[in-house]
């Protein structure tokens, strides 16, 4: 009761911070002067956001009006499980929140037992193009802040750098859900780097369309997938990691639904699977550790990489390992056609699973067997399959608690040396000469202060 009282009283010593759209001269709020702010509803002008303060989410917060949101190094924003934050930055207004590597910006649960789904997530929507295979947000937004997407590809949503979200995930009904961080319809004129996404509840990054580009993400203990990219999302990703909790996976309910490192899709069935533009992904140096069937693991895990729906991708110079039902699966006949006639390709990688390595599924017309694919991977695309994860040769790639991702000195990681051909000749990509997230002659930036481990 104390702790709400000084909250209602600390709300009220800065009337205007929030929910308000009273504007000083500058059409900037002053900031506040108490050291725990609440923040509830919409935010119509621009507001700065300081690290002297703790801003707890109430609720859905929206930030509308073409406002911008600058949040400082170092800030800290929480949430509580009895109203769990989910911050919305809508078309037309920006987020400016430009941590560093000594001082993150951090999201995370206010309550002293944290436990996933305590906070919501970020939630940025844009104007740049999507194929409209989800209509509307999903999450239980507000009717004013349900649509997404134009036809502004260089749209710029702001700045979200050393960053991290922690116990975030909000379900409203099953299907429907906020994710640690969701991206919809984000054009490339977003800069994001950075981003971990720690003990959520659903997804750790869902991107619906749009073209922005990333560097630097973690996916850490989340329970369904951690890259899961759909509604033609088309912008490119380099140097990510996604790590599994091999007990940790969301409730399933009746749905089927499993828990991937990547799940892409294009559409559902009722489109055909073909609505453009098409989810079209270019994505080099990831890291992506399954459960690799430890003791514990959770029946809901799936696979390593799921290609389904009619999405194309190219992975490269990536490790993938310990996927529990499968490594690499296709599904449905157009993905498995852009993977046949070389418009998709998982290049160049590593790649390991707990039984099969190789999976066609659900595909009618098209003639794609396990083994074909297998061929076309180690073949054409020049990946590698092991048999065991510790072929691959990372350091302690299952150790949950502290990962260390690593290449061991002569291993298969440490000796494969990137290549960047075709698309992934693109400016946005670093060459660098190693396969997975982190070079192995260099200091480990998943060991930074502004990553959590053992979560």
């Amino acid at each position: 009761m104390k702790k709400q009282l000084y909250f209602l009283l600390s709300l009220a010593a800065v009337t205007g911070l929030a929910s308000c759209s009273k504007n000083n001269d500058s059409g900037t709020t002053p900031p506040p002067t108490s050291t725990n702010v609440d923040i509830r509803g919409t935010i119509k002008s621009s507001q700065h956001w300081t690290k002297d303060k703790t801003y707890r989410l109430r609720g859905y917060v929206y930030v509308d009006g073409n406002s911008t949101l600058t949040i400082d190094a170092g800030t800290k924003i929480v949430s509580n499980k009895d109203s769990a934050g989910v911050l919305v930055i809508y078309k037309g207004s920006k987020i400016q929140a430009i941590g560093t590597a000594d001082n993150p910006i951090v999201f995370t649960s206010n309550e002293t037992d944290k436990k996933p789904g305590d906070l919501g997530g970020i939630v940025i929507v844009g104007q740049a193009i999507g194929n409209g295979n989800h209509a509307v947000i999903e999450g239980g937004v507000d009717a004013a802040h349900q649509t997404f997407g134009g036809t502004n590809d260089a749209d710029n949503s702001g700045n979200l750098q050393y960053v991290r979200i922690e116990y975030g995930g909000k379900a409203v009904n099953p299907g429907d859900e906020i994710n640690g961080l969701s991206m919809y319809a984000v054009g490339s004129g977003t800069t994001v780097d950075h981003i971990e996404i720690v003990r959520g509840l659903d997804d750790a990054f869902e991107f619906f369309g749009g073209s922005f580009n990333a560097k630097y993400l973690i996916a850490y203990n989340c329970a369904d997938d951690d890259f899961d990219l759909d509604d033609g999302y088309h912008g490119k990703i380099q140097f990510a990691v996604s790590v599994k909790d091999p007990a940790f996976t969301d409730n399933k309910g009746a749905t089927g639904d499993i828990s991937n490192n990547f799940e892409v899709d294009n559409t559902t069935d009722a489109n055909g699977y073909l609505k453009t533009p098409i989810t079209f992904p270019l994505l080099s140096n990831f890291t992506a550790i399954g459960p690799n069937n430890a003791a514990g693991t959770s029946a809901d895990y799936g696979y390593g990489m799921r290609w389904r729906r009619g999405s194309k991708f190219i992975l490269a110079n990536t490790i993938v390992m310990g996927g529990q039902k499968a490594g690499l699966d296709i599904d449905n006949d157009p993905t498995a056609t852009y993977y046949i006639n070389g418009e998709s390709g998982f290049k160049n990688s590593l790649l390991h699973a707990v039984t099969a390595t190789y999976k066609t599924d659900k595909l009618s017309a098209v003639v794609f067997t396990d083994v074909t694919l297998k061929s076309l991977a180690e073949g054409r695309d020049g990946s590698k399959s092991f048999t065991s994860a510790a072929d691959i040769g990372l350091t302690d790639p299952f150790n949950n608690a502290a990962p260390n991702l690593l290449p061991k000195s002569g291993s298969a990681a440490a000796t494969t040396t990137a290549k960047f051909e075709g698309s992934l000749t693109d400016a946005f990509f670093t060459k660098v000469n190693y396969v997975g997230a982190l070079d192995p002659s260099a200091a480990d930036w998943t060991k930074a202060a502004w990553v959590a481990w053992g979560k």
